[in-house]
């Protein structure tokens, strides 16, 4: 839109980011036709998008017609996106925090998000371990989340959140970028990553607890489990459900990790905070 002869400022320049909300803008055209296509191609009924910011993802993923649902903690960031997109009866704002506020129920979602990068972590937490359906998930993180997200055994990149999100999701990287694909430039690269369910995936029951079992596990990440769980289970107990106790936790597969949990909660539910 041009208003006498000046040129209708673009939505990001009308967006001031702010760190403490860890915001960096995507201006990278490439990617975020990338990232609404990976979107899009799920067939879940309706969208979710976190921390839209100005909207560059939001406007093309409402020009698809379905349901959108934007979360975003920063009250500026809302004003823009109800100015831009009030008259589009399927858009849907909520402003709050995406760690903890309510989301409506109903069909599975394809979620996508520039997650910012103060809070993509407990944001996929929440994503991987409470009742919120998904179909598909494309999400921006920075390249070292993204790293741990699909580190391998006997890496330094595999922990806890390699094995929940690899449990959980068949993971794909799409596109990694630099500091030049955002305004203002992070100081860090980035990478987006799709995540498509598995069939045979935990149930959400084994969820937390399999993280219980993780964080304790990778505590000392050169200590070998016996060290790590010698307060609470013995070597034998640990062996008995399958993790030898010499080993360290970075050389057990996924598929170990949650043979043992269930376990666990079989034999010694005392492990686990009611």
């Amino acid at each position: 839109m041009v208003r006498w002869g000046v040129p209708e400022p673009s939505p990001i320049a009308r967006l001031r980011p702010k760190k403490a909300f860890g915001q960096n803008f995507l201006v990278n055209d490439g990617a975020i036709r990338t990232i609404v296509a990976g979107a899009l191609a799920s067939k879940a009924a309706r969208l979710l998008e976190i921390g839209p910011g100005p909207g560059v993802l939001t406007e093309r993923l409402l020009a698809d017609g379905r349901p959108l649902w934007a979360v975003d903690l920063d009250p500026e960031a809302c004003a823009l996106l109800q100015q831009r997109f009030a008259d589009q009866a399927h858009f849907h704002l909520l402003q709050g925090d995406a760690v903890r506020i309510p989301l409506p129920v109903g069909e599975p979602w394809s979620v996508v998000g520039n997650l910012p990068y103060n809070a993509a972590t407990p944001i996929l937490a929440r994503l991987l371990t409470e009742d919120i359906a998904w179909d598909r998930m494309v999400l921006m993180f920075q390249l070292e989340v993204a790293q741990k997200l699909m580190g391998e055994p006997g890496t330094k990149a595999y922990g806890p959140l390699s094995v929940l999100a690899q449990l959980c999701a068949r993971l794909t990287r799409l596109a990694k970028l630099g500091p030049g694909s955002f305004r203002p430039s992070p100081k860090v690269d980035s990478a987006v990553v799709q995540f498509e369910p598995r069939a045979d995936a935990p149930t959400l029951a084994e969820r937390r607890p399999l993280l219980t079992v993780l964080h304790r596990s990778f505590a000392h990440r050169r200590k070998t489990l016996a060290n790590n769980w010698q307060e609470t289970l013995s070597a034998e107990a640990l062996s008995s459900v399958g993790l030898p106790s010499a080993l360290r936790a970075e050389v057990i597969t996924p598929a170990a990790w949650l043979a043992a949990t269930r376990i666990l909660l079989s034999k010694h539910p005392e492990v686990f905070p009611s």
